[in-house]
């Protein structure tokens, strides 16, 4: 799997796929989706997709897919290598969000949470396999969020395909248990790989599960943030338990621009309406403090 453009740019996203087989553009398939390594604070999170002819499901069951996180690692690698070779007619697709990417959407000022974020990314993966020209006729997704919801925004999006989804989707549907190890495989990969950009000295390459309750990856996280520029970008900045360890471990930054604690805010809504002038000082619109922009008195 060549995840070499994820190390040219480690900041964005990027797209795998392999080879649509013919006989996916000729017959009705089935197409399931899953995704690897949502909830930890390391490394990128990995949609997957995988398709095949309704008539071929069985053989698909034969290859003993299962739920990626009941399987070894090495077992995971052998499925996988098993599907590259049956690829006359099973056919994937990933896309690898990075930590940077997923961070920086929560974040912004127009907030972009995970489940939204997981769902359009879901979303985009099925049509680029209609773009494709695989004739989708059923899609199997394991849930994020409420099923039934879900399931309603999916079949809305494609009115012409019946769409199922359910929880634990990777243990009950094997073209979604073939998705599973396909996303697995490539964050494995991604994570046992990873290109860091920054000069982290003495790098430890041992951080535990990589799961925010993980004492390992605490202290990996303790270890590795720098004071001042805070996480290098395999960490994803917006969990919870880094920024924990940001406001413990991390210089503090007082903008020039940030109101003091004894600046004087407006006062009751009743002042405003009281017989004696008051002098209040008069913020900016929100629009100027957030862009740091103020009246220029001479030019």
């Amino acid at each position: 799997m060549d995840l070499s453009e994820l190390d040219r740019d480690s900041t964005g996203r990027c797209r795998l796929n392999s080879p649509v087989p013919a006989v996916c553009c000729k017959e009705p398939c089935a197409l399931g989706v899953d995704e690897a390594g949502r909830g930890p604070v390391l490394g990128p999170m990995v949609y997957a997709i995988c398709y095949c002819p309704l008539s071929r499901l069985a053989d698909l069951e034969a290859l003993k897919v299962a739920d990626s996180k009941t399987l070894s690692e090495s077992e995971r690698d052998r499925l996988f290598v098993k599907m590259e070779e049956d690829g006359d007619f099973v056919g994937w697709a990933l896309d690898v969000l990075s930590p940077n990417l997923i961070s920086t959407s929560m974040l912004g000022r127009v907030k972009y949470n995970l489940n939204s974020l997981s769902h359009d990314t879901a979303i985009g993966l099925v049509q680029y396999a209609l773009d494709q020209g695989v004739k989708v006729a059923q899609v199997f997704v394991d849930t994020v969020g409420p099923p039934e919801t879900y399931q309603e925004q999916l079949q809305q999006h494609f009115p012409g395909i019946e769409v199922t989804v359910k929880a634990k989707a990777d243990a009950l549907y094997p073209v979604v248990s073939a998705a599973s190890i396909c996303a697995k495989v490539a964050r494995d990969q991604a994570v046992k790989n990873w290109h860091f950009v920054e000069d982290l000295q003495g790098l430890d390459a041992d951080y535990g599960s990589g799961y925010p309750n993980d004492p390992k990856t605490k202290a990996w996280l303790r270890k590795h943030v720098e004071p001042v520029f805070g996480f290098p970008q395999f960490v994803r900045f917006s969990w919870r338990t880094a920024q924990s360890i940001l406001e413990t471990e991390a210089e503090g930054v007082l903008w020039e621009d940030s109101p003091t604690g004894d600046q004087e805010g407006p006062g009751r809504i009743m002042s405003y309406f009281s017989k004696s002038p008051q002098t209040l000082p008069r913020l900016p619109h929100r629009y100027f403090q957030e862009r740091g922009l103020e009246s220029a008195s001479t030019l």
